[in-house]
């Protein structure tokens, strides 16, 4: 970024010697250099002296080391009692805000789709909130009880608790087999929530006579599942 940064103002430095006859205004030489600079966010490294006619800038070689001293750092503060949030678990906490985004992730777009409510009084819409609400807790919990089946790292949520917070998380060696192989330990074919869903939704039940005699009374029977259908539903307790 810092390259990139001194190649737009050697760009911009040309253009204010060319023009000699009559040279560039400050205010326009620092509006161009302030657009370049909010562009590239490397404003705190560079001086830079804007006159009439006039650009100048050199690299601030004191805040430079400063910040690459720093990258790729972050602090976690918290107000709780060490006593009953320790350094890692504060950074655990922290992390575990990805579920809270992946939750408002699958509200608004991806399965529920909260959005848009046809609903105009309070009353409907806290109602319309209140039953995706329910959906996705009743969706959290078949992700859980169905994690063997989809592209899920089982022991994540038991990892979590035991494994350093700050190193890298790497994942188990079923999600990794499950990746490559992309067949469960039981030969099952593994899936997405919403493939999976797809594939369970293929069971029917059918409205059955005897042909022999179709004003007899009916009967309606499910089709046998298929091994997977028969796997979720014994993981969902159906």
């Amino acid at each position: 970024m810092l390259a990139a940064t001194e190649k737009e103002l050697e760009r911009i430095g040309r253009e204010v010697t060319r023009r000699k006859r009559k040279p560039l205004p400050q205010a326009e030489i620092a509006l161009k250099v302030g657009q370049m600079l909010n562009r590239f966010k490397v404003a705190k490294h560079f001086e830079v002296t804007i006159g009439d006619g006039l650009l100048h800038w050199r690299r601030r070689p004191d805040s430079i080391p400063r910040e690459a001293d720093l990258d790729g750092v972050y602090v976690v503060r918290t107000s709780e009692n060490p006593s009953r949030c320790s350094a890692p678990d504060a950074v655990r906490r922290y992390k575990s805000l990805a579920q809270v985004e992946r939750a408002f992730r699958c509200l608004k777009g991806v399965d529920l789709r909260i959005r848009p409510i046809h609903h105009r009084t309070a009353d409907h819409v806290r109602a319309h909130i209140l039953i995706c609400m329910l959906a996705y807790y009743v969706e959290w919990h078949m992700r859980q009880a169905l994690a063997s089946l989809l592209f899920e790292d089982e022991r994540l949520v038991r990892d979590r608790r035991r494994r350093d917070p700050v190193a890298p998380a790497t994942p188990s060696a079923s999600a990794d087999r499950k990746r490559t192989e992309r067949v469960t330990a039981d030969g099952l074919p593994v899936h997405s929530f919403a493939t999976l869903l797809a594939a369970l939704s293929t069971r029917c039940r059918n409205l059955c006579s005897l042909p022999a005699d179709p004003s007899a009374h009916t009967f309606r029977q499910l089709t046998e599942p298929t091994p997977l259908q028969a796997r979720a539903f014994q993981l969902l307790g159906v």
